[in-house]
C-alpha cells in the first residue's frame, strides 16, 4: 500500500503543538511548515500523475511542474491550489534553509497547516467531479 501523504499533515499538526520533546518550539514549527508543504505537494503530484495521467518529472523539477500545472489551468479551483502550493513552498524554503529568517514561525506554521488542509480539501473536490 502506498504512503498516504495526508499523514504528513497530521504529523505537522502534532509537531506544531505542545510537546514533551526536547526540541525547541522553533524547530518543531519549522518541521511542521516543511511537512505541511510536502503533504500538499505530494497529494497534488499524485493527483496529476494518477488521476490526470500527467508525466510528472522526477526529483526537484517536480515541484515547479506541479505548481505550474495547477496555476495554468483555467479552472479557479486548480489556480487556487497552484497559488496556495506556491505559498507553502516559499514558506517551506524559509523554514528549511534560512538560518536567520525574520519569520514568526509559530504564526507561519498555523497558517500553513490551514493552507495545506485547504489544498487537500480542494483536491478532494476535484477528484469527486
Amino acid at each position: 500500500m502506498s504512503f498516504d501523504w495526508s499523514e504528513y499533515l497530521k504529523l505537522a499538526q502534532e509537531l506544531a503543538g505542545p510537546s514533551a520533546l526536547h526540541a525547541t518550539p522553533e524547530a518543531r514549527q519549522r518541521a511542521a511548515i516543511s511537512r505541511a508543504y510536502y503533504a500538499a505537494f505530494c497529494k497534488c503530484r499524485n493527483y496529476l500523475r494518477d488521476e490526470k495521467e500527467h508525466r510528472v518529472p522526477l526529483g526537484g523539477r517536480a515541484h515547479q511542474f506541479v505548481r505550474d500545472e495547477f496555476k495554468r489551468n483555467s479552472d479557479k479551483l486548480y489556480k487556487r491550489i497552484g497559488y496556495n502550493l506556491e505559498r507553502l513552498r516559499s514558506d517551506r524554503n524559509k523554514a528549511d534553509y534560512d538560518d536567520d529568517a525574520a519569520v514568526k514561525f509559530d504564526i507561519t506554521a498555523q497558517t500553513d497547516l490551514a493552507l495545506a488542509e485547504k489544498v487537500i480539501s480542494l483536491l478532494d473536490l476535484l477528484s469527486r467531479r
